[in-house]
């Protein structure tokens, strides 16, 4: 079932348990004695995410990314439709946030706005009306901005889901933000987003569908920090078993959808990816592409989530060959699904330790 809200319009409920996609459960994230994710302990990701200690580092990683990286940490390429542009705002040291303009209106979106100052240099660039606002998460590199935005555009709308914390989003009667339920719609101008619960990274975690139909476009994927090129989003408040089903809601999408990623983390994760598929062809293709458009620091997104099924190790745990790659089989009397969130935690597992 979808759920649709034009821009502007509340919600008349509670989320409550719709918060989630039907049939997927929240699993709390493994025990302190136990996380693999270094440096990333528990201890710090807890401040980081529940304590204004978060946001003083943020703060602290804004000021840093500005002075090294005064034009960005990339060379944005705007991408075009009839009747829509997609501009990628390089801001921290490897975030993107993303202005999604319906050129027919002037009406603009913008997801994960991480630097405000970023945002809102490219919205008066553009000379577009900021009308909404889509958080993916509560975390501050993806949703500290939105205050600020806020301030300059007072009529924009705030959306997320209630499950996080996201700045300026509330349930307040007379407040202009909203909190979204899975599967619900929001038109910006002629632009239409479906947000998809996803949760594992965070317990609120959305990612926000674009249509491309009415423009004769590939739909677009806006897919925070759940699903990068040849990567996945660390599982702090899930487990591998519901970080898999959140990525199953992604791979529900059709082959031609194009990936707009949170972060630019092409080349580690295909350098990681190539240590685990020895033999893959795509794999290794899409690598040297990489180093190319990372040499001349340009934007290696869009992909495609046809694309990412060839060589993205954790949308590949149907795989024989990665499964054999990690010296892993499919148990006597385990249902493939667990199989395949084990062999999920092992590439995640792998992965913490080639970063750490």
């Amino acid at each position: 079932q979808s759920y649709h809200r034009p821009a502007g319009q509340r919600a008349g409920q509670e989320p409550g348990s719709r918060g989630l996609p039907e049939g997927v459960e929240y699993i709390p994230t493994r025990k302190k004695g136990k996380n693999p994710m270094k440096p990333v302990g528990v201890a710090w990701y807890s401040l980081y995410a529940r304590t204004r200690l978060g946001y003083l580092f943020y703060q602290w990683q804004v000021k840093k990314a500005r002075e090294r990286y005064p034009h960005g940490h990339s060379v944005p390429q705007p991408y075009c439709f009839p009747g829509v542009k997609i501009l990628p705002i390089p801001v921290l040291s490897n975030n993107y946030s993303y202005l999604v303009i319906d050129t027919g209106s002037g009406q603009a979106a913008v997801i994960d706005p991480s630097d405000p100052l970023a945002v809102q240099a490219a919205i008066e660039e553009e000379g577009v009306m900021l009308e909404a606002i889509f958080c993916t998460h509560k975390h501050w590199d993806h949703s500290g901005g939105n205050e600020v935005l806020r301030q300059k555009h007072n009529s924009c709308m705030v959306y997320g889901s209630a499950l996080d914390a996201i700045p300026q989003l509330t349930n307040a009667p007379c407040s202009r933000h909203s909190p979204l339920l899975d599967r619900e719609k929001v038109s910006v101008g002629c632009l239409t987003f479906e947000a998809l619960a996803t949760p594992g990274h965070t317990v609120g975690h959305m990612v926000y569908v674009l249509d491309g139909g009415p423009f004769g476009s590939p739909p677009c994927l806006f897919s925070g920090d759940l699903l990068f090129l040849a990567g996945c989003g660390r599982p702090f408040e899930g487990s591998s078993e519901t970080m898999l089903a959140s990525l199953d809601v992604a791979m529900g999408l059709s082959e031609d959808t194009l990936l707009w990623p949170g972060h630019e983390y092409a080349l580690e994760c295909l350098t990681f990816a190539s240590l685990l598929e020895l033999d893959n062809s795509a794999l290794e293709q899409k690598l040297q592409w990489a180093v190319q458009q990372r040499q001349g620091k340009r934007s290696t997104c869009p992909s495609t989530l046809g694309e990412e099924q060839t060589y993205n190790p954790f949308l590949r745990t149907h795989r024989p060959e990665l499964q054999e790659a990690l010296g892993l089989w499919q148990g006597s009397g385990e249902d493939l699904d667990s199989f395949r969130a084990r062999v999920l935690k092992e590439v995640r597992r792998r992965k913490d330790l080639y970063q750490a």
